[in-house]
């Protein structure tokens, strides 16, 4: 499949169906097997699927429905060398300080098939003719949330560890035919560009598919987690080997579109055109406004449209809302630039 001048995608996560909860209730309760676990994930997978080309977006994922807990919650569940530590706060408002942190008692490794990201692409690639994308959590995302304990001499020691988890797994998909790669991670505050950079290229070494770089200030049940400016990172994150950046900006009204002017580089701009954490709904008019503001400091040839984030903490029908006026928002400016054609 071609893709169109300004192609729309989405990040990553796709809005869940009511089911879907139910299901993982019924997990809980000890109502489902394995092979019911693995039913609802397909018809789930399905699902995000066949949302993402009905509303017309170009670019698709599995919606990441088989990411059970959270975005890499699934994953410290089957990471063998980490051992969780008690919750300090549980009362009241939900917060970044009631997410379960972790410390490694040993080395960290995965089980045998790795985090399963390849079998979720492979899964996608066989149930869309659409151009594809799979996304991984980046070396910062995963350590972010383990203490090194005796085992590793710090925060970057465990993050580097990461970075050669993470490598087996690009590989895998590299090898199973994933043409686009997007690696998510998080804008910290206090980790440099430049380092950010550098693990990501170790995360990324040697995989030949085209690689994403998305950069996010956090959206778990739509809160940020870190202040939301990017001009603390560059021009260090130039240094990553990214083919594209997949940025933020809908959601803080479009500011910072001057960096990408200033140091854009020639690279590819997945610009967030449509704000997941705002409950309001978008018009297909407000999602072309954005995108022409971009085009003021990206070239159309360059230029990808996406949501902020991901839509994995967003009602299914909020989400689809969206994700629609998205890419008929992309289609307005595409009809504006190429005269109807």
């Amino acid at each position: 499949m071609t893709l169109p001048l300004i192609p729309s995608s989405v990040v990553g996560s796709h809005g869940k169906p009511g089911w879907w909860f139910a299901g993982v209730k019924a997990l809980e309760r000890g109502e489902f097997g394995p092979g019911d676990l693995e039913e609802m994930f397909d018809d789930a997978a399905d699902t995000a699927i066949r949302d993402m080309e009905r509303a017309g977006i170009d670019v698709v994922t599995d919606g990441e429905m088989r990411r059970l807990d959270g975005y890499v919650d699934t994953y410290y569940a089957i990471i063998k060398g980490i051992e969780p530590l008690p919750v300090r706060r549980r009362a009241g408002p939900w917060g970044y300080d009631q997410q379960t942190r972790y410390e490694a008692v040993g080395r960290i490794e995965t089980p045998p098939g790795g985090l399963g990201i390849v079998k979720e692409f492979e899964y996608l690639k066989t149930h869309t003719a659409r151009r594809t994308k799979a996304t991984c959590a980046g070396p910062l995302t995963f350590g972010s949330r383990i203490h090194p304990g005796r085992i590793y001499k710090g925060v970057v020691d465990v993050a580097e560890r990461f970075a050669e988890v993470i490598n087996a797994e690009l590989r895998g998909l590299a090898a199973a035919g994933a043409e686009l790669i997007q690696i998510d991670e998080p804008a910290r505050g206090n980790v440099s560009g430049e380092e950010m950079a550098r693990l990501f290229n170790l995360a990324t070494a040697g995989v030949t598919a085209k690689l994403g770089f998305h950069i996010c200030f956090g959206n778990r049940f739509g809160r940020s987690r870190f202040p939301r400016t990017y001009a603390p990172y560059f021009p260090g994150l130039l240094e990553a080997r990214a083919d594209q950046f997949v940025l933020e900006f809908a959601g803080r009204e479009m500011a910072e579109l001057d960096l990408w002017k200033t140091h854009g580089d020639g690279r590819g701009l997945g610009a967030g055109v449509v704000d997941v954490k705002g409950f309001n709904q978008d018009t297909p008019e407000d999602v072309a406004k954005r995108i022409r503001r971009v085009l003021e400091v990206c070239p159309a040839e360059k230029l990808t449209v996406n949501p902020d984030c991901g839509f994995g903490w967003s009602p299914r029908y909020l989400c689809n809302q969206k994700i629609t006026a998205l890419a008929a928002g992309a289609a307005l400016v595409r009809r504006e630039l190429t005269g109807g054609r």
